[in-house]
């Protein structure tokens, strides 16, 4: 099964809380928001979603 990381860009903040999280590097910050840079190693895990305090990540299942 694979996943695909979302970014809201409207609500990003650049925090960069999920790059930090992701334990597989899919986020990346660019032009001062984060960035699914690497979607495609996207483990569904959802720590991403869980520390975004603005609720700007999404994961959906492919």
């Amino acid at each position: 099964m694979a996943f695909n990381a979302i970014v809201d860009k409207e609500k990003c903040t650049g925090c960069e809380e999920c790059v930090d999280v992701c334990p597989v590097e899919v986020f990346e910050i660019v032009d001062g928001k984060s960035d699914p840079v690497n979607a495609d190693e996207c483990l569904g895990c959802e720590s991403c979603v869980e520390v975004c305090e603005v609720d700007a990540i999404t994961i959906e299942e492919d």
